[in-house]
């Protein structure tokens, strides 16, 4: 499988993280897994990449961290999208279909 450029993940990694905390509290192995489950492995966030980025977004208000017990009674910190958050998310979502169009014009990349 062709590996993605990190400068490409990098780039769409706000928009990744918003979408799946879009649906609802996740704790960060739990996003890096639904990201690449939901990506079929393209897309893929360690730990090292995943948290500076939760954090960024956290102080920009976008999303809000909160120590919960899981389950099995350990603590995780689970994110969830704030209402700014939500409201970055549309936006966000329609200047990459944008994007994407005029990619595909140019490149023709959805015939690839």
């Amino acid at each position: 499988m062709l590996l993605i450029d990190s400068n490409i993940k990098r780039g769409s990694a706000e928009l990744a993280l918003l979408a799946v905390l879009s649906e609802g509290p996740l704790y960060g192995y739990e996003i890096a897994k639904r990201i690449e489950r939901r990506t079929r492995g393209v897309l893929k966030f360690d730990v090292a990449s995943l948290y500076p980025l939760l954090y960024r977004l956290e102080k920009r208000g976008w999303v809000i961290g909160v120590w919960e017990a899981g389950a099995n009674g350990r603590r995780r910190r689970y994110y969830r999208l704030t209402a700014v958050g939500r409201k970055r998310l549309a936006p966000l979502r329609e200047q990459w279909r944008l994007f994407f169009q005029a990619l595909n014009r140019l490149a023709k990349v959805s015939n690839a």
